[in-house]
């Protein structure tokens, strides 16, 4: 396993960063610990959970992913200082998490001590706004007629931003949080928010996590090199495209327990031809190269320069050791170049 600086944080985090969202839904404590040995063994040191999951996030089961994670802390406290564990505070949107109210510094308050709580921990390593308050281009909001950036109150937004970097400054005096980060944002609101600490004279966010595969890489490379700039880690998740990358959903396929048989909030976005023949052209690459389409949309995340760490889910710990395996063999650039040809031709595909 190899280790990289996570932005200027001074931690040195995995190459593979362990996803959590499964965790209460699909996953039961168990398989839970289960997915924690095996990654622990692997090298893995670095963690990421949320208040809102598990996924697809529901009332019923709200904080129940960070729960499962807090268990295994309660029963491992002597590993808790070796990991880098991740959470983050939700963005607008939940009625049901805090009356679905923008992120603020009360909302901070609450969500940051229910977290703690949860996890069964004093503080979190990196602390992360789930998404901006302000309507940005995630979760299939890309396309330039789903959001309209000049009716944004720009004045307000920064008075905003201003409010949270306050209160994370706070934060980390007070030793709940020991670093910050950005999960689903913009390189306007990355350049924004560093502005605003320092002016304020807080520690700027030292991480962003964004979607990133070969379905969806609409952040190289312009919020990419602004991380590498910047030094804020760059993070992807879903880099294998909510597992369509797998081939498990090509031709309207749904296997028994998988998340797309699940109510999906937002709608199958990734399902569109172009996806699945992309989906279908990068299998028979892996199967040129000997290894599976899993691994091939993971190594391929991983020798992209910029990217600090790859966040991985599994419902089981035979998906997980493929996952961690792709990390460990080298890349050849016989296999980059073939997969390139493939992206040329479907560098939009959702």
């Amino acid at each position: 396993m190899q280790y990289n600086p996570l932005g200027t944080s001074g931690l040195s985090v995995s190459d593979v960063c362990l996803g959590t969202m499964t965790w209460g839904i699909q996953n039961v404590q168990s398989e839970a610990d289960a997915q924690l040995s095996m990654a622990l063994e692997a090298g893995i040191n670095f963690i990421d959970t949320a208040e809102m999951y598990p996924v697809p996030p529901n009332e019923s089961t709200y904080g129940d992913t960070e729960r499962i994670l807090g268990n295994w802390l309660a029963r491992n406290t002597d590993k808790r200082s070796d990991l880098v564990v991740m959470t983050k505070v939700v963005g607008p949107g939940f009625e049901y998490i805090r009356n679905g109210d923008p992120i603020t510094p009360a909302a901070i308050d609450i969500a940051l001590d229910d977290s703690l709580k949860r996890l069964h921990t004093d503080y979190v390593d990196v602390y992360q706004l789930h998404w901006p308050n302000r309507p940005g281009p995630h979760f299939a909001k890309h396309w330039p007629w789903r959001t309209d950036p000049t009716q944004v109150d720009v004045k307000k937004e920064k008075a905003e931003m201003a409010d949270i970097v306050l209160k994370l400054g706070e934060k980390i005096k007070e030793g709940k949080i020991r670093h910050w980060g950005l999960s689903d944002d913009t390189p306007w609101g990355i350049h924004t928010y560093l502005s605003l600490c320092d002016e304020l004279g807080v520690p700027k966010p030292v991480s962003i996590q964004n979607e990133f595969s070969l379905l969806h890489a609409k952040d190289w490379p312009y919020l990419i090199e602004t991380c590498a700039f910047e030094d804020v880690a760059y993070l992807p998740w879903s880099s294998l495209a909510a597992g369509m990358l797998t081939g498990k959903y090509l031709d309207g396929a749904r296997p028994k327990g998988s998340r797309w048989t699940m109510e999906q909030r937002q709608g199958l976005f990734r399902d569109t031809k172009a996806a699945q023949n992309a989906t279908k052209a990068y299998i028979l690459v892996a199967e040129k190269h000997g290894i599976t389409p899993a691994q091939l949309a993971l190594k391929w995340v991983q020798q992209v320069s910029g990217v600090t760490s790859t966040i991985i889910g599994a419902t089981n710990t035979v998906q997980l050791k493929e996952d961690i395996d792709a990390f460990v063999s080298p890349t050849s650039e016989e296999l980059v170049d073939d997969i390139h040809d493939v992206f040329k031709q479907y560098p939009v595909p959702f």
